[in-house]
């Protein structure tokens, strides 16, 4: 019997709480077969937070964020929101966890399952086999630098409109080497390379970038394989030839882009999971919250039309990360594999070759089926 996990469920709006309904059966089988206790509890964030609290994120559920082992998220947003001021959207109760928890390093994989190569913009033999790891600052950079705001621009009669947005890119040498550090841990378990995105060219933050990030391999981890690269040629790297790449590091605004240009090369943002980690706790966990990289759909909440898999997987990143279950994060992966190659497609993934369409609960069914055979 292993240690019980705490986790908090948050599973916000739109298809978030169909798809971890599906996390939950997953996680009952653990419990069931595997041995694994896990304490869940589940609370609001998003929209449906402020539908109940008037705030997109109640203080108690960010003291229970603090608490547990590791946070789920399923996702927020909607329409319904868009015209709330931008204090208390829905997307800034996902903004309040990353930066009280100071999750500072966000992980993105983005790996191309074989039986979904074709359903991917590029042609498949640029993309069979991706197997890469984006890891971006999150809790620093543009989105959180001050000054910002929109004011007045009453000094500049040539401003027709007469305003000005700021927003600030700042970094410190320590939020650049703690990301560093992580990428190449990362890397050591995975191709020993990292490459490092910035804009040294023109931005003083992306000179400082590139200098901390290599004291850092120089002191610390001469023997992993470094290079630099500017972010904007990164962006074309990753669509001319993206298996160059073992893992990325780069700052909160060039990972926000990159990461989502990868995710098509995997064909699907139903496919693709994230993890959110930040330093160790009293036991030794990472402050960890993890989440599918896809949004709230709302078009198709309710349906059961969504795709539970980057649930499903953002899940397995908990169990490998987390809980340290790394047997049991890889019997998932292969499960999942496994009912791709089976031809079984959610919505999103039928394509002109057919499959077998299935529901957002028949997905979830047939992934804890293919686990229970291995």
């Amino acid at each position: 019997m292993s240690d019980s996990y705490s986790l908090l469920i948050l599973p916000g709006d739109g298809i978030g709480p169909e798809v971890m309904a599906e996390v939950r059966k997953v996680i009952a089988w653990f419990e069931d077969h595997r041995g694994m206790r896990f304490d869940v509890s589940e609370d609001l964030v998003g929209g449906a937070a402020y539908d109940k609290h008037g705030k997109p994120l109640a203080d108690e559920t960010m003291a229970k964020a603090q608490e547990v082992d590791a946070v789920l998220l399923g996702a927020v947003g909607g329409p319904a929101y868009d015209d709330l001021d931008f204090s208390v959207k829905p997307e800034r109760g996902l903004l309040r966890l990353r930066k009280e928890m100071d999750l500072f390093a966000n992980l993105r994989p983005a790996q191309c399952f074989d039986a979904l190569a074709d359903f991917s913009s590029l042609k498949r033999e640029i993309v069979a086999g991706l197997d890469i790891l984006i890891l971006r600052e999150l809790t620093s950079g543009v989105y959180f630098g001050e000054p910002r705001g929109i004011h007045s621009d009453d000094n500049n009669p040539d401003n027709e409109g007469g305003r000005v947005g700021v927003n600030t890119q700042r970094y410190t040498s320590g939020e650049i080497r703690r990301i560093a550090r992580s990428a190449f841990e990362l890397a050591r378990k995975r191709g020993n390379r990292v490459c490092s995105m910035e804009k040294a060219n023109v931005m003083e933050s992306g000179i400082l970038w590139r200098e901390e990030v290599q004291w850092v391999h120089d002191n610390e981890y001469p023997d992993v394989e470094l290079t630099h690269m500017y972010a904007d040629n990164g962006a074309m790297q990753l669509v001319r030839n993206p298996r160059q790449f073992d893992v990325i590091v780069t700052d909160n605004l060039f990972g926000d882009i990159l990461s989502d240009a990868a995710a098509m090369l995997t064909g699907s943002l139903g496919m693709l999971p994230s993890a959110s980690l930040g330093a160790k706790m009293e036991n030794g966990r990472p402050k960890a919250m993890y989440e599918p990289v896809h949004g709230s759909a709302p078009d198709i909440a309710g349906q059961g039309k969504a795709n539970p898999i980057a649930c499903i997987l953002s899940f397995a990143m908990a169990l490998r990360y987390s809980f340290d279950e790394g047997q049991a994060a890889d019997d998932l992966e292969a499960a999942v594999e496994k009912v791709l190659a089976d031809g079984v497609r959610t919505a999103d993934l039928m394509g002109p070759e057919g499959g077998t369409p299935v529901t957002t609960a028949q997905m979830g069914d047939k992934i804890i089926e293919a686990l229970g055979a291995r």
